[in-house]
Order: C-alpha cells, then structure tokens, then sequence
C-alpha cells in the first residue's frame, strides 16, 4: 500500500481529504483506483475482453452509421486535445469501449472511455467533434498509458477511467469548490 498524499481537512474521523500534490495522477478522490489484476480481462473463449477493432475482423462499424475515426477530440477548455485513431470494442458486450486518441503534436496515443465522451452530432453534420468535458486538453498527456497496443489489463482500465473521473472535480480549481 502505498502512502496517501492528501490530509484530512478537519480533525474527526471521515473528514473530507485535501489532495497534497496532483490529484488525477496521485489516485486521491474520485481519480482514485483498486490494484487490481495486471492482467486483461478474458472472454468465455480465454482471449482478451477488450481490444482494438483492427484486430478482431468480426466488429465493424454498421453501413451508414458514423465512424468516429478522424474525428477531432475537443476537451474541457475548448482546445482540441488530439484524433481518434481507433476503437475499442468489448468482445463480451459488443460495444465500443474505448476511443484510441492521437495527441496534437505528440507521437503519444491514450485510450479514452466512451462514457467520457459526448458526440453532439453524431456524424449527421459537418464540423464533427467528440467533447470531453472531464478533463483539459493538456491533461490528456497525463492519462495512465497502457503497456500494450494490443488489449488493456484491468488494472490499466482502472487507472485510465480513474483519471477521467477525478477530472470532474480536479481539472480546473473552481471545480473543487463549492457552490453556492
């Protein structure tokens, strides 16, 4: 276990904690995640649950509904944060699971979760984009990197959704504030 790098913000047990560093990476809150096994999780046919569509000919995007692929990644603060290069698809729930994301200007590739993603226009106009309000788009070249370009472990799943979600709260300061 390792140590965790926030205080409490009051003396009394279960008082709310204050992170001490960067809270998306250091796992506090709701960027927080369980050990889980490094390992992906597996079909009923022992091959990997998740993975990109490349790999699997048997997923394909239906005739005439959009493909996602190409399109631009905008984040919370409005900036484009890169392109989606690929899909993931879960073998056990035929779904997309993860969007595969090209960052502006780097070599470096992220998965983004699909329950992150809003897409207003869903391929029917021009202009498309994918919006992610959870984080900015200089955050994305934090989100935990996977080891392999081939399937995703449970703990990466873990880390990856974990980063995502802290950013509701811990991407821009006034977020973490309250509302009044």
């Amino acid at each position: 276990m390792s140590d965790i790098k926030a205080v409490p913000a009051d003396s009394y047990n279960g008082s709310a904690l204050i992170p001490t560093g960067d809270p998306m990476i250091d796992g506090v809150g709701p960027a927080s995640w369980a050990n889980r096994s490094d390992t992906p999780d597996m079909t009923f046919h022992n091959t990997a649950k998740i993975v990109p569509m490349r790999l699997d000919p048997t997923y394909s995007i239906a005739k005439g509904d959009p493909d996602p692929r190409g399109l631009p990644v905008v984040a919370a603060d409005k900036l484009v944060a890169g392109t989606v290069i690929e899909l993931w698809v879960n073998r056990a729930e035929p779904q997309v699971t993860y969007y595969e994301v090209q960052l502006t200007g780097s070599e470096k590739r992220v998965m983004l979760p699909a329950g992150f993603v809003q897409w207003p226009n869903f391929g029917l106009w021009g202009n498309d984009k994918l919006l992610v309000k959870a984080i900015t788009a200089a955050q994305f070249a934090n989100v935990p990197a996977i080891k392999r370009d081939d399937q995703i472990t449970l703990l990466e799943e873990d880390m990856v959704c974990a980063y995502y979600a802290g950013g509701h709260l811990y991407a821009m300061a006034e977020r973490s504030e309250p509302i009044i």
